[in-house]
């Protein structure tokens, strides 16, 4: 053959296999590129509908820490963000039950948010199948918070319930020492019962308060009448302040009604229009009043007395706490007064406010929801930073009723 010929002959035959080995190799690259990717594990069916009705905070994660599942609470509580587990110690949980196929519980602390926030959670973690781990986490800040107040409350009664009993104690011992002298047995016995009545009335509004605080519904609410509300609760402080010299005046409107208990508001208002006349020097006023705003009424018991100073204004309505234990002593106070309106407010669905300058005297509003609607055209103009109930007597020529004890 010549060698010419033989030369083209392979390089033909040359550029040939190559052809055929580039074509090869572009055939292979297809067939890798319809060769499919590993599924993700499919979430059992049933699993979505599940998590949807449960009260945990549900999460289902992926073999590589991705969610793959959430529920509603689990948003709400902050535990996922887009496909993400952001607490690390469930995330830590996550991969030890995915290694040992162990169920572990454990109560954890989360700290939310800029201002750090702590929620107590217990977190559960199980396996679901052989890919997946599932992820269940109550809420409990609620009920820590609860044991936290109980136990706050369980020490503050023991301290108070010492003072009157242990005054009792001393005063029974002084009787049996002046048995020959009748004067001093005398006072000794009348201040024996000064710190009875305080010892029951405490007890009693110890009791009462841990009722209101059990947050148990109200039974049988019905329409109640403000204006009887605060008839009743003014008759039951009249004779005190007319030993005092104190004016009670009164200013309501008519047809003013809610829904909700009228021995429970009587004592609320009560409450205040007592606490009024307590603080307040002989001879002053106190102004009760009623009035609609929108669809909200409010009752505002105002007095001229001591008033209460700004850094207190906060922490008037907690628990024992008293702004002068010393005139608290002399009036019988017990401290619990002004928490009771608070929690019977808040169970009739409405809130209490306080404005107060030292010297001045101070306004109390509970604001409750109208059990009828507002009439057509009626505003919400009243301002919350003053009293909303001036120590004046009411024109004349005003729609209101007034009275005076």
């Amino acid at each position: 053959m010549d060698p010419t010929l033989a030369a083209v002959l392979g390089g033909v035959i040359g550029a040939a296999l190559a052809l055929l080995s580039l074509g090869a190799m572009m055939l292979s690259e297809r067939a890798q590129r319809k060769i499919p990717e590993s599924p993700e594990p499919a979430v059992p069916s049933g699993v979505a509908t599940v998590l949807s009705v449960l009260r945990s905070s549900a999460v289902v994660m992926g073999p590589e820490d991705q969610v793959l599942q959430a529920s509603a609470p689990a948003h709400v509580l902050g535990i996922v963000r887009g496909e993400r587990l952001v607490v690390d110690d469930i995330l830590t949980m996550v991969r030890q039950v995915r290694r040992d196929g162990e169920i572990r519980q454990q109560d954890l602390e989360i700290v939310r948010g800029r201002l750090g926030a702590t929620q107590y959670v217990s977190a559960r973690v199980a396996p679901l199948g052989s890919q997946l781990v599932l992820v269940l986490v109550e809420d409990r800040t609620r009920e820590r918070r609860l044991d936290a107040i109980r136990r706050d409350f369980t020490v503050n009664i023991s301290h108070e319930l010492k003072t009157p009993v242990g005054a009792l104690i001393l005063l029974a011992d002084a009787v049996s020492e002046a048995s020959d002298d009748p004067e001093a047995v005398q006072r000794f016995s009348d201040r024996m019962r000064i710190e009875a009545s305080r010892l029951s009335q405490l007890v009693k509004e110890i009791i009462e308060l841990s009722r209101l605080q059990g947050d148990d519904p109200l039974e049988n609410p019905g329409p109640v009448d403000i204006n009887g509300v605060i008839e009743t609760a003014v008759d039951r402080c009249r004779i005190d302040a007319e030993d005092r010299d104190i004016k009670i005046v009164v200013k309501t409107e008519p047809e003013l009604e809610v829904l909700g208990s009228a021995d429970q508001l009587a004592m609320a208002i009560g409450n205040l229009v007592e606490n009024a006349i307590n603080y307040s020097p002989d001879g002053t006023r106190v102004a009760v009043a009623a009035h609609p705003i929108g669809d909200l009424v409010e009752v505002t018991v105002s007095d001229q007395g001591v008033g209460i100073p700004s850094s207190d204004l906060e922490r008037v309505f907690e628990r024992f706490y008293r702004v002068d234990r010393a005139r608290s002593r002399e009036t019988g106070g017990t401290g619990l007064g002004l928490s009771i309106v608070k929690h019977i407010a808040s169970i009739h669905g409405g809130d209490v406010r306080v404005w107060s300058v030292e010297g001045q005297g101070s306004t109390f509003t509970v604001r409750l929801p109208l059990r009828l609607e507002p009439a057509s055209g009626q505003t919400d103009s009243a301002s919350q930073e003053e009293p909303a109930v001036p120590l004046t007597p009411t024109p004349s020529g005003q729609k209101t009723k007034e009275t005076a004890s």
